[in-house]
C-alpha cells in the first residue's frame, strides 16, 4: 500500500518536472532519427548508433530551436 502512494508521487513528479519533459521530447526526436536512417540503410541501425549520430550531427541545432520556440512562447 505504501508502495504504490510512493510510486505515484514520485509519477506525479516525474509528469510536473521540466526536465524529464525536455528528455521525452529529445528521445522522441532519436527515435524519429533512428527511424529514418533505418529506412535508408534497409535495417535496423539500432538506438545507440542513431543516438550517437543525432547528438553528433543534429542535437545543437535541435537545442537552438527548443530555446527559440520555448523563448517565443514566454513572450
Amino acid at each position: 500500500m505504501e508502495e504504490n502512494k510512493e510510486m505515484e508521487c514520485i509519477s506525479t513528479l516525474l509528469k510536473n518536472s521540466t526536465l524529464y519533459q525536455e528528455f521525452l521530447l529529445e528521445r522522441e526526436e532519436i527515435l524519429k532519427h533512428k527511424w529514418i536512417e533505418s529506412e535508408k540503410k534497409g535495417y535496423d541501425i539500432g538506438f545507440e548508433k542513431a543516438l550517437l549520430d543525432w547528438v553528433i550531427n543534429h542535437r545543437s541545432k535541435w537545442l537552438a530551436s527548443r530555446k527559440k520556440s520555448i523563448d517565443q512562447s514566454k513572450s
